[in-house]
């Protein structure tokens, strides 16, 4: 078993990290390149935090090797037993893990994403004018790094005392990172600390969160008016170059490449305006350049990125809105089950006709979601205040004040590896929770917003990427601080992890070290505390962002929210009942044209047989009037002599005229074929 759970973990993590990229990606629409980097920064920031309780664990096997040689030295002497763990892994294996892992972070998050973010927001027609833009955007960017990089070896240089080799120069870059990322990662760590236990505690009253969504409706729906709006101004500037550039123009090529990526209603609007049999020479008119269509082009890819961003998110928060309206209706319900206001979209399936029936639905929804959503608020309200405990008090050794550097010795006594592995998979779990739920959460206007549904920009996928690579070093170091495990904070002279080996000591910078890793993660507290009484969303408030106050100081937002939702509920009904009553028609219909058909056939089979009744009629009426070949001879010959005029006026009338007397005249013979006129019509 030796690696195997190091092997379980890294296919685990990739397939967790696809999961997420393509709940907020477009796996269809999106660069090949973007999805990549994105997908390989989040599996190896993912990967260090499974992977980290692995090496805690293989460095406290150092206790079996010292466990054994004592067995082996004193046998006779020792009761104690020592095994070694399932999880662990051999020597040399993390060293190059680590290693390979950051350096290969810390490449895209400082060289490779900023450029690929730049690339991918270009509005560029090529790649080479993709790449060009992407460096200049950039150059700014990674001349300050240089700058910065060669004002340090020139300072050094000067100073011979210092004599700074590589493996020191390399730690100075490493701890320069980790300060920026810790610098960071407070500030989301104490917002994520409170916030994560309150929405667990706010989602448990239902009330509460029916009126904060009306407050989110409200505000959804200016949004999706201003993006509908913009997608509007942006396709009237598309119209006019559309116009103006004909078919044989060089920038001909760059328009339709526009066009492309407009929605297909306008494209089929400007295709139905287009003359393409006038020339660009015929009119002596102004052209945009290249540069302007790069902009317009730029422009179009996010207005309709926007568009279908806030459509998407208005159809969810209905959904979510009328959902909880039904809760707050079936609460007060005697029959104990569930019932929906809308059929669901989709047929149902097993799960829900066999499982979750309407009774468990009921109990689930009005009952018990409620009272476990408040046990899961005060758990994590019980881990958040460990945290913030072992935050301001994980530099002190003696006494073990951290409460998780506790638990670990408490383990690590027992030689418990299983137990040091679930406590430290838990501990660093939740902080990376709060992190990266507050790095999914947060919205910088709209220039990065990670939303679900596919509707996420490759902008804000790769920021989150390289908010990831920088956030999840420090993050590591700082659990190790949490557990003592890092002798550069605890001041003990322990066997270090194969990370912190990687990382280097940070004893090269002492004030570093010494004062900004150990006093700086205690302003979690004034952070937390801020979080709590919502600070940041009053001053937000003050500066004219809106944002949900409770029901007084958002009361017009709420009502109008809720006004928008019953008038969206009245739409959905009557398109429902429209859909109804086509499909009782349809129904309707169809049992008529059925008995219809059954009539018809019904009556083609009746038809059949009075047509094979009339056959034998005939054919015996026939037999009746059959003669020998002579009198037929005589018949024709009669026949052809006849040559006078009918006489339709003749009363005399036989059975069979062509038996009558010989001298008789023959006239009017064929006025009847029958004994009377009352029986014409007796064979039809």
């Amino acid at each position: 078993m030796s690696g195997a759970a190091l092997g379980i973990e890294i296919v685990v993590v990739f397939f967790l990290a696809l999961f997420l990229l393509h709940r907020y990606g477009d796996f269809k629409k999106q660069q090949r390149m973007v999805l990549f980097g994105t997908l390989l920064a989040w599996y190896l920031c993912f990967l260090i935090v499974f992977i980290l309780p692995l090496d805690v664990s293989t460095h406290k096997t150092v206790i079996f090797h010292v466990c054994e040689h004592i067995l082996c030295s004193y046998f006779q002497s020792t009761q104690h037993v020592c095994y070694k763990p399932w999880s662990y892994i051999p020597d040399g294996i993390m060293p190059v893990f680590w290693r390979v892992v950051y350096w290969t972070s810390q490449c895209l998050t400082w060289l490779l994403l900023p450029f690929m973010q730049s690339y991918a927001r270009s509005g560029g027609f090529s790649i080479t004018g993709k790449i060009k833009t992407a460096l200049i955007e950039n150059a700014i960017y990674y001349g300050t790094y240089l700058f910065i990089f060669g004002s340090l070896l020139i300072y050094v240089a000067v100073h011979p005392q210092w004599r700074l080799s590589w493996y020191e120069l390399q730690t100075i870059g490493i701890t320069a990172a980790n300060t920026w990322g810790l610098f960071l990662l407070v500030l989301l760590l104490g917002y994520g600390l409170v916030e994560i236990p309150r929405s667990y505690w706010e989602a448990s009253r239902q009330g509460h969160l029916l009126i904060k969504t009306y407050f989110k409706v409200a505000k959804l729906m200016t949004e999706k008016a201003d993006s509908e709006e913009n997608l509007e101004d942006v396709m009237e500037e598309v119209r006019k170059i559309n116009e103006s550039i004909k078919y044989n123009h060089p920038l001909r090529k760059n328009v339709d490449t526009i066009l492309r990526k407009c929605p297909v209603e306008y494209q089929e609007k400007m295709g139905r305006n287009m003359d393409d049999y006038e020339d660009f020479d015929d009119k002596h008119n102004t052209y945009p350049t290249e540069r302007s269509l790069s902009k317009l082009h730029k422009q179009v890819i996010y207005a309709v990125q926007r568009h279908n961003r806030t459509r998407v998110q208005w159809q969810i928060l209905l959904e979510q809105a009328f959902h909880l309206e039904d809760v707050a209706k079936n609460e007060t319900s005697t029959s104990r089950q569930f019932i929906h206001s809308f059929a669901p979209p989709e047929p149902v399936g097993w799960f829900r006709r066999y499982i979750y029936t309407p009774t468990v639905e009921w109990y689930w929804e009005c009952l018990l979601k409620q009272w476990f959503y408040r046990i899961l608020s005060v758990v994590l309200a019980l881990f958040s205040v460990a945290v913030v405990w072992s935050e301001c008090t994980f530099f002190s050794t003696r006494p073990v004040l951290s409460l998780f550097a506790v638990f670990i010795q408490l383990a690590e006594r027992d030689y418990n590896y299983l137990y040091i592995e679930m406590a430290c998979f838990i501990t660093i779990f939740f902080l990376c929770t709060c992190v990266y739920s507050t790095v999914f959460r947060i919205r910088v206007f709209n220039y990065y917003y990670l939303a679900s549904h596919h509707q996420t920009d490759a902008y804000s996928l790769q920021f989150s990427g390289m908010l990831f690579c920088r956030l999840t070093p420090p993050l590591c170091l700082n659990f190790l601080g949490l557990i003592h495990m890092d002798s550069a904070i605890s001041h003990q002279e322990k066997e270090q992890t194969a990370y912190t080996s990687i990382m280097g000591s940070m004893r090269v910078l002492s004030f570093i070290a010494n004062g900004f890793y150990i006093y700086y993660p205690m302003l979690i507290v004034i952070l937390c505390i801020a979080t709590y009484f919502s600070l940041g969303t009053r001053c937000l408030n003050l500066l004219g962002f809106q944002q949900f106050m409770g029901d007084e100081m958002t009361s017009d937002l709420i009502d109008e929210g809720r006004e928008l939702l019953r008038r969206e509920r009245r739409k959905r009904q009557r398109i429902e009942d429209g859909e109804s009553r086509r499909r009782e028609w349809r129904e309707r219909y169809a049992q008529r044209d059925e008995i219809a058909a059954r009539n018809r056939t019904s009556m083609s089979e009746m038809k059949e047989t009075n047509y094979g009744e009339t056959l034998n009629s005939n054919t015996n009426r026939q037999a009746k009037y059959t003669r020998g070949s002579s009198q037929t001879g005589r018949d024709s010959i009669e026949l052809l002599q006849d040559a006078e005029t009918l006489d339709f006026n003749a009363k005399t009338l036989t059975d069979d005229p062509l038996q009558s007397e010989p001298g008789r005249h023959a006239g009017g013979r064929y006025l009847s074929m029958s004994s009377s006129r009352s029986r014409i019509f007796d064979d039809v």
